[in-house]
């Protein structure tokens, strides 16, 4: 028999607060028991935290009962479940071929010169996130760039700065 995980504080990554802990134990005491709850638990403790850390997937799943690889399975199977942390904003820029031919190549490394990262990474304050993607499904108006919901049309190298720093 496998020893129990260890549900102490010690075993929390620094960022995740004992405020933080117990509402994640609150979600968890809402929901055990039920069928089909583990999705709506991992969105609302990665709401609650920022993203789902193994130690915070390994008390989930003592506190709803279910073997700690089903909770793995699932976090690393969904793209919305983030296992590093995030920003509290994700910039994603447009690489598609309209984007990428109309300047967002330009736009994605002057962003990455500003905050310090690398695409894919979230800067050191978390304040953002960086991201490429495939198709914003805005050729029109390309290059395109998405901050949260927030969708920026024909953003060039030149403004892409003065953008971004409108987010707090």
């Amino acid at each position: 028999m496998s020893a129990a995980p260890d549900l102490s504080r010690s075993t929390m990554p620094e960022d995740v607060t004992p405020e933080m802990v117990e509402q994640i134990d609150a979600i968890c005491a809402k929901f055990r028991g039920k069928p089909g709850s583990l999705i709506p638990v991992l969105q609302q403790a990665q709401g609650v935290v920022g993203y789902l850390p193994v130690p915070v997937q390994e008390r989930i799943a003592a506190k709803l009962g279910i073997p700690g690889h089903d909770v793995f399975g699932v976090t690393t199977f969904y793209s919305f479940f983030s296992m590093i942390p995030r920003g509290r904003h994700t910039v994603r820029v447009c690489m598609g071929t309209a984007c990428y031919v109309r300047g967002g190549k330009e736009a994605l490394d002057r962003l990455e010169r500003h905050l310090g990262v690398p695409v894919d990474t979230t800067t050191p304050d978390r304040r953002f996130t960086l991201e490429q993607v495939r198709c914003l499904g805005a050729c029109g108006v390309a290059p395109v760039m998405v901050v949260d919901q927030d969708t920026h049309r024909k953003v060039m190298a030149d403004t892409v700065v003065d953008l971004v720093e409108r987010y707090e």
